[in-house]
């Protein structure tokens, strides 16, 4: 299917479908799902400009596809999107999320106590930043979806992230585990609160997840960041950075991000770390990306096979033309297991601009 023919839920639905081959899932529902969350951004033909300059991709579409690969070789499709009104613009948006959380908590019965003992944090009058919401959906081996949404730290302004992030975390009970990330990720003018997250599902393993963006950072500042998890290897971080971007001392393009997953049992230290290197910067274009990932999954022993059928999923472009297509790579660590996840980019208004 084109990128500049039908509609942007035409492409993106056709690309998920390909995906849910992959992983061998029911397309019903992610199809039904992303057609939900995309808004009214779903029916707008290709040939016009996005709606909304979305900060989900580089080109501005609202939607980004992911695979997660597990050490016990699970698979699992994962959608991120950003949900858009008729008439875009901070606080239309900001309600537009809203209302899709209460429409997704009465379909499939979400609990939303631990959003609402924090929303009123994350819902100013003015947003601001480059996004309010967004929205993930994962997808078990049935196709059935579990929620997690994204919040803005920066919504009431850059200035305000660190005593916005302090403060839901006090009230979920997490106030020591959030000193504990701020020692090890936190501590250098660089280091950008950028996601606090929330799965909506009831459970003692259901997640709080921090994102920390480390602009012009070297692999030592990501593997000090590591170490605030117990029981982990930090070393296999610089090991990871070194393979997908070897020979860069210092990541001064977009920023390696951690995130810190947290349940209900961490109340002073975290349980998983995760290392995210966007890869169409540190790349000449996506097919040394996709060398690059393929020794990392050989690395730990993941079939590199499935790498060329989420690309194939995707396009058909040559993929010496352009970097971007494989967006980043994420590694996650736990004391009892280990993951990979490919982000790859749907291009449906281009793609990564060229670097010339």
């Amino acid at each position: 299917m084109s990128a500049t023919g039908g509609t942007l839920g035409d492409l993106t639905k056709h690309q998920l479908r390909n995906l849910c081959r992959v992983v061998s899932i029911d397309e019903s529902e992610p199809v039904r799902l992303l057609g939900r969350v995309l808004g009214s951004a779903d029916s707008r033909p290709l040939s016009r400009p996005p709606l909304w300059q979305s900060d989900i991709a580089d080109d501005a579409t609202p939607v980004e596809f992911s695979v997660q690969i597990n050490d016990t070789g699970e698979r699992h499709l994962r959608i991120l999107a950003e949900t858009l009104p008729e008439h875009p613009s901070p606080a239309a948006n900001l309600g537009a999320a809203r209302d899709l959380v209460s429409s997704l908590s009465e379909r499939y019965g979400l609990p939303l106590d631990r959003l609402r003992a924090i929303e009123d944090l994350f819902t100013p009058d003015e947003p601001q930043g480059h996004f309010s919401w967004w929205f993930s959906f994962i997808f078990d081996a049935a196709g059935r979806p579990k929620f997690k949404v994204y919040l803005n730290p920066a919504i009431r302004g850059p200035e305000r992230s660190d005593e916005i992030c302090a403060e839901a975390f006090r009230r979920l009970g997490l106030e020591e585990a959030f000193h504990t990330v701020g020692a090890h990720a936190l501590q250098r003018a660089q280091d950008e609160l950028t996601f606090f997250a929330l799965d909506l599902d009831h459970g003692p393993q259901s997640r709080v997840k921090l994102y920390i963006s480390q602009h012009d950072a070297t692999t030592d500042d990501v593997i000090r960041a590591a170490g605030a998890v117990p029981g982990i290897s930090p070393g296999q971080v610089g090991d990871f950075c070194r393979l997908l971007a070897p020979g860069t001392a210092r990541f001064s393009g977009r920023p390696l991000v951690s995130s810190y997953s947290l349940v209900e049992s961490d109340r002073d230290k975290p349980s998983n770390y995760s290392i995210y290197l966007p890869l169409r910067d540190y790349v000449p274009d996506d097919s040394v990306s996709r060398e690059r990932v393929r020794r990392h999954l050989r690395e730990y022993e993941i079939d590199p096979a499935m790498l060329d059928e989420v690309i194939g999923s995707l396009t058909e472009r040559e993929l010496s033309a352009n970097a971007g297509l494989l967006a980043h790579i994420s590694l996650r660590l736990s004391p009892d297991q280990t993951g990979t996840t490919v982000y790859a980019s749907s291009e449906a208004y281009g793609g990564t601009p060229v670097q010339r």
